[in-house]
């Protein structure tokens, strides 16, 4: 902690307002810390786009999502260290609120200092519910009511074509790597922008452009975001640049709430972008997307703590302005999880049940390991972020009647259940989406079709980012309101390299083929890709689909030929738009979100 070599032993000798003064102050000096080493290592990405450095870009996205762990763990060792005895002392607890609101008004990004106290009350008293005394349940302020665009944008006026309007904006951002051919892309970009606008009926020019004034980083991309303007409309618009031996590109051309939301999506990494305070920013991009929760947008940028602040709040509004009640949620039933949601709200809720069945070859704790891993992994925006809760109290009314027997029945470990509460000790909240194996049964043979080929196109990301889903049922995937295929059931999920993929040996004699079970050796992470058809079990023309486009992931040949490129530490591309968003008809097939 910052002030900790200024403190002898603990505080015990004084006063409660001397401890409280000083224990808020070194807490604010350590979240001043934090934002610097968040900020550090923000701003490497504009140079590892510049230089192809992929897998430092990687790493960094790693150390990133590692650090507000690794700080908060340090200041409860040196805030239990400093308060002594007093550390479980709550009006000693609610001193050091107060003083630590006062040391934070009037900075601009006191939502994220907020959520750091609190993250430090919380591994202090663990506490079941909320506790306002001691925690910023909802903010001490009030947000600014008016957002000065100009502060964070760059405006440019268009000429003729607004081929001229792209290379200038292109040009100001002043990458340290060339462009392959800047009149080429701004020519081909402003085309494709014009061609956005006729299609809405508009048949004017580009006849401005607002743009975010950093780019946003994240694996191999930049992205520039932003607006454009033609006569009484805005339009949200992104840039997506890619950088290679021959120069900087604009690979694709987003337009469009859709195409904005989609880069932005719950399933894919965080952002790198150095914009100062999230908080305009936020308000910024809620405006390009006003259907995505503000919870997203922050977890989005890097600030997932924060986002399951807003989350979670939003959950509470959820509950106080409505009768709803939790129920188990649609689809079938996992034997892992039990997972409840309520009829009109946008996420679910997953607890791990106490006990398994024996063919599961896992743990609560192996379950609990797979989702850490899902969190510091690349999701490849085919993994649905899982924000993890402790100790949330409902009230028990809230609970249809069967959700409280499954509790009780499979999960009361986790759950505790009493006469007028349910406490949830641990759990996870996810973005709800439709479970496939019910979008097949529920949608029109043309929409099943669609998402069996984006289902097999979903394996195919995964496997290439370094992950196996362990099960390739429909039941553990669903999709999106974009009709995009993601994965949300983590039990057996693993790294792709942990498995063994094997060809079925032939069969020695007429007593092997014949056999009712298995007379070869199979061991616990072999996978015979062959089988996968069978387990599927998928209707004809859906099967049909899925393997005119994806039949290689039957081959041993495709799985361990991508096993080879990641264990080289190969970066593979994985776009976060549609093929069809891309200018360049030369470039390799990318994937849509």
């Amino acid at each position: 902690m910052a002030y900790a070599e200024r403190v002898a032993g603990d505080g015990s000798e004084l006063s409660a307002s001397r401890v409280a003064n000083m224990a808020a102050g070194g807490i604010l000096a350590d979240f001043d810390s934090y934002q610097g080493a968040f900020r550090a290592v923000t701003r490497r990405a504009r140079g590892r786009f510049e230089a192809c450095d992929w897998q430092g870009a990687v790493e960094d996205a790693i150390e990133r999502l590692d650090l507000y762990g690794r700080v908060i763990g340090q200041v409860e060792a040196d805030v239990r260290r400093m308060l002594g005895n007093r550390v479980s002392d709550r009006l000693v607890w609610a001193g050091m609120k107060a003083v630590y609101s006062g040391l934070i008004a009037g900075r601009q990004e006191w939502e994220i200092a907020e959520t750091f106290f609190n993250s430090v009350t919380r591994r202090v008293f663990a506490t079941v519910g909320v506790d306002a005394n001691i925690e910023f349940v909802d903010s001490d302020f009030g947000a600014p009511s008016e957002l000065d665009a100009d502060l964070l944008c760059r405006s440019y006026r268009g000429s003729a074509d607004g081929a001229q309007l792209v290379h200038d904006l292109l040009r100001d951002f002043a990458f340290e790597a060339p462009f392959q051919d800047l009149h080429r892309d701004a020519g081909l970009a402003a085309a494709r922008l014009r061609a956005y606008l006729r299609s809405l009926g508009d048949p004017g020019g580009l006849e401005r452009v607002e743009i975010l004034r950093e780019p946003f980083f994240r694996r191999k991309g930049a992205y520039l975001v932003g607006r454009l303007f033609s006569a009484d409309r805005s339009v949200p618009f992104a840039l997506a640049l890619l950088n290679g031996e021959d120069g900087i590109v604009i690979d694709a051309v987003l337009a469009g709430e859709d195409d904005i939301s989609i880069l932005f999506s719950f399933t894919r990494s965080h952002f790198h972008v150095d914009l100062g305070a999230p908080h305009p920013l936020v308000s910024y991009l809620n405006g390009l997307m006003p259907r995505k929760p503000v919870a997203e947008i922050y977890i989005a940028l890097g600030y997932h703590k924060h986002g399951k602040t807003e989350l979670y709040r939003s959950l509470l509004r959820y509950l106080r302005e409505t009768d709803e009640r939790f129920d188990l949620a649609p689809g079938t039933p996992g034997m892992v999880m039990v997972v409840f949601a309520m009829p009109g709200y946008d996420v679910v809720l997953k607890v791990i049940r106490d006990r398994f069945p024996v063919i599961k070859p896992t743990t609560p704790d192996g379950v609990r390991e797979n989702y850490r891993l899902v969190f510091r992994h690349d999701r490849a925006g085919r993994l649905v972020e899982a924000q993890e809760f402790e100790h949330l109290e409902f009230d028990r009314s809230r609970f249809a009647p069967r959700l409280l027997q499954e509790f009780q029945r499979d999960a009361d470990r986790t759950v505790a259940v009493g006469s007028d509460a349910v406490i949830v000790h641990h759990g996870y909240i996810e973005r709800r989406v439709a479970p496939l194996d019910l979008y097949f049964r529920q949608e029109s043979e043309q929409a099943g079709r669609a998402a069996a080929v984006d289902f097999g196109q979903a394996v195919k990301d995964l496997a290439a980012n370094g992950i196996f889903p362990g099960e390739l049922l429909p039941k553990n995937f669903g999709v999106t309101r974009h009709g995009r295929v993601v994965c949300y059931d983590y039990d057996e999920l693993s790294l792709l390299t942990d498995f063994f993929f094997r060809e079925f040996p032939e069969a020695q004699s007429d007593d092997d083929e014949y056999s009712d079970g298995a007379w070869y050796g199979v061991g616990p992470r072999d996978v015979f890709p062959q089988e996968f058809a069978r387990f599927l079990g998928l209707p004809s023309p859906l099967r049909e689909a899925l393997e005119g486009m994806h039949g290689d992931l039957y081959s041993v040949r495709f799985w361990q030929e991508m096993q080879a490129r990641v264990r080289g530490g190969e970066i593979v591309d994985i776009f976060p738009y549609h093929p069809s968003r891309r200018l360049h008809t030369g470039a390799s097939r990318g994937q849509g979100e």
